[in-house]
């Protein structure tokens, strides 16, 4: 069978429709295709042409009608009723005569996210995305005039300039500790992921060491921010942007800092912009007991990283933003970016914690060594992911309450549709403050105790000091809730 793309994806034989919601989205490659590829004694061979400008394998006559209406999309035609269908960022509208068969009885009825997620996008919101996407780009394009010393004439001030000022100023201090990220989101006019992302490359010299063109990198980055979904209370934009400001300040510091190479920074920091990208805003549990396609198409196993891995490499080529270099670099850049958002899993946390814990008690650890870099950048983004209870408390007291919110709006759901409510999910028996106690106990502790052991610095200490206010914060509150909680007991009791 054919590779229809640069990274070889695993196919799921499809005997359901395609969800509406799905023919809607973008930068999938969907085709239809006879039975023979499911294992007929004579496969049918397709004839091909390879385009260099996106790396794709398409069919050489009849494609054109039948084209998708995005680009990066393909479609085949078949004689049959059989479809394959390959799912990448999101899907498209398919133009074929070959339907897909009815849905099975027994199957459990598909999932549509859109209605369930509250509140569903209006039109409203729909425009207001499209329109900040244009003054964004409106913004870069004065912003690039303005550094070649180019006036503008009746130019479009986008943002007020004391907003734009103060994210200026906030910039400076890009690896604090402290940098407030729902306060530079604001200042960006929700373009955090991308402001922050951009400047980033050029201060680590990305843009000129690996000659990458602006309008694409700009063009990249509004597609990463766009393809979060606004809607998810945590698993948005907005942690895409914490987490990559998180993973800046592990590179600068000394041990790494002297160590990696630009390769290593820029897989760090697209890793980080792109790690949870198209995430659904419930966890791979969901996926699984629903039948999502995407638990099938992954068998059940990183299924939510493993889309995320897929999504980003899908825009890394609708972007071309590596088109430039070679076939073999584009490759290495896919694979080892997919290695590291897979690392994320929180489902393999032991394993690594394991291997961190045994290379530096035997003292093996060589930064000098690529393979070795690379798992110390796993680590690192598994540390930015989950660094919100290290932050100071006005900032991780907020992540703590956005992440339960999502988890709440899951157990709800599940409660709804009879599904058997997931762990740490139910509003009437989880409290926020239990949650983060044992998430910093089990889960965040221990990994940022073996990274101190790992680079004992100032900001390793400070980490460690903000999680351990942050815990007994936690337990505070938890306790005052417990007293409130047995005072209004007694009162009904004294009461009946």
């Amino acid at each position: 069978m054919a590779v229809c793309y640069q990274y070889q994806l695993p196919v799921l034989p499809l005997d359901r429709p395609v969800p509406k919601h799905v023919l809607s989205r973008r930068g999938a490659i969907s085709f239809s295709s006879s039975s023979s590829l499911f294992g007929c004694a004579n496969p049918r061979v397709l004839s091909q042409t390879f385009t260099n400008s996106s790396n794709l394998w398409i069919p050489s006559s009849g494609w054109e009608e039948r084209f998708l209406e995005r680009r990066g999309a393909i479609s085949y035609e078949s004689s049959d009723q059989t479809a394959l269908y390959i799912r990448m960022l999101g899907d498209v509208r398919v133009r074929s005569r070959a339907g897909f068969q009815p849905e099975r009885r027994d199957s459990h009825p598909y999932v549509d996210f859109r209605l369930l997620h509250l509140p569903p996008e209006t039109e409203e919101l729909a425009s207001a995305r499209k329109i900040r996407r244009l003054l964004s780009f409106q913004r870069y394009f004065r912003s690039a005039h303005l550094f070649h010393g180019i006036s503008s004439r009746n130019s479009l001030c986008i943002l007020d300039d004391n907003y734009s000022g103060q994210a200026m100023c906030m910039l400076e201090k890009d690896g604090s500790w402290n940098f407030d990220i729902f306060l530079f989101d604001r200042l960006t006019n929700g373009n955090s992921l991308i402001t922050l992302t951009f400047h980033l490359f050029k201060y680590h010299g990305l843009i000129e060491h690996f000659h990458l063109d602006l309008v694409k990198l700009r063009r990249f980055l509004v597609m990463v921010q766009d393809d979060y979904h606004r809607n998810n209370p945590y698993h948005n934009a907005l942690h895409a942007a914490d987490v990559t400001q998180a993973m800046h300040c592990y590179l600068k510091e000394a041990k790494l800092a002297k160590s990696v190479s630009p390769w290593d920074i820029l897989l760090g920091l697209l890793a980080a912009a792109t790690h949870d990208m198209d995430h659904p805003g419930v966890n791979q549990l969901f996926l699984i007991k629903t039948n999502h396609y995407l638990a099938s198409l992954y068998k059940n196993t990183s299924v939510l990283e493993n889309h995320h891995w897929r999504s980003a490499v899908c825009v890394l080529q609708e972007s071309k933003l590596f088109s430039h270099l070679s076939v073999e670099e584009s490759y290495q850049i896919g694979r080892q970016l997919g290695s590291l958002i897979l690392a994320t899993d929180i489902s393999r946390q032991n394993e690594f914690l394991s291997q961190l814990r045994t290379r530096l008690d035997m003292r093996n650890l060589s930064l000098d060594d690529a393979g070795h870099r690379h798992f110390m950048l796993q680590i690192a983004l598994k540390c930015a992911d989950i660094s919100n209870p290290c932050r100071p408390w006005e900032l991780s007291k907020k992540w703590s309450e956005k992440v339960c919110q999502e988890f709440f709006h899951q157990g709800d759901i599940e409660r709804r549709h009879k599904l058997g409510i997931s762990q740490l999910c139910d509003r009437h028996t989880e409290t926020v403050a239990n949650i983060q106690i044992g998430f910093i106990t089990y889960v965040v502790k221990p990994l940022f105790m073996e990274w101190s052991r790992f680079c004992n610095t100032t900001l390793s200490q400070t980490m460690l000091g903000h999680l351990s206010l942050n815990n007994a914060s936690w337990k505070g509150l938890l306790q005052e809730g417990t007293r409130s909680g047995d005072d209004a007991d007694s009162i009904c009791e004294e009461m009946d």
